[in-house]
């Protein structure tokens, strides 16, 4: 049986790759900073345990991480500067999983990272909302640590081609396209992209974009 342990467990994509892992069966540990407050968390399936952690913290992912088949990180920390998190997080990832001997990575992203059909970066695209845009530099900034990475990691990032559908269905069909800021994909459908990249990983080192089929 497959294991995976699942970092930022408690979030909305944490939970919807927590839901895809109990319908195939996979046992999942799922770590989140503060366990009290996602009990319910244990109660998506007998296969999944709840665990504290910290995904910055070397050791600890290590810990984490030990007898298991792939990671997933959908972490974020907004108590922190986006540009320091999540550089931080891709190292302590690089560094633990490699101690843990876990070789696979799949990791939530951003859709404003991801080049549309011209090449341009959905986030320097006319139109593109800027209000957070220092969160989603941040967040680049933890993808070009991810790309320098030398550690032989197998790491893929999935993200929505241009946005959550928010409370959609899940539909159980994607497909991988370049950023469109019109895309959409549910929470549900994404964990699909995110699972089959777990367990039959085709795509290495790159950043897709997923949207509803």
């Amino acid at each position: 049986m497959t294991r995976i342990v699942v970092f930022g467990a408690g979030g909305r994509a944490g939970r919807a790759v927590i839901g895809e892992a109990v319908r195939r069966g996979i046992e999942v540990t799922a770590v989140v900073r503060d366990p009290a407050k996602h009990e319910d968390l244990t109660s998506a399936g007998d296969g999944v345990r709840l665990a504290a952690g910290d995904v910055t913290d070397p050791g600890g992912v290590a810990r984490l991480a030990a007898g298991h088949d792939a990671a997933v990180n959908a972490a974020a920390d907004l108590t922190v500067p986006a540009a320091d998190f999540f550089p931080a997080s891709v190292r302590a990832l690089s560094d633990g999983l490699g101690r843990a001997g876990v070789r696979r990575l799949v990791a939530v992203g951003l859709a404003s990272l991801l080049p549309d059909v011209t090449g341009t970066p959905l986030l320097d695209s006319p139109g593109y909302p800027q209000e957070y845009r220092e969160f989603l530099l941040g967040h680049g900034a933890g993808l070009a640590e991810q790309r320098a990475d030398r550690s032989g990691l197998d790491w893929v990032v999935v993200s929505p081609a241009g946005d959550f559908d928010h409370g959609g269905p899940r539909i159980g069909r994607y497909r991988v396209v370049p950023g469109d800021m019109a895309s959409r994909i549910s929470y549900a459908d994404l964990a699909i992209g995110v699972l089959d990249e777990v367990e039959h990983p085709r795509h290495h080192r790159l950043h897709l974009g997923l949207e509803t089929a």
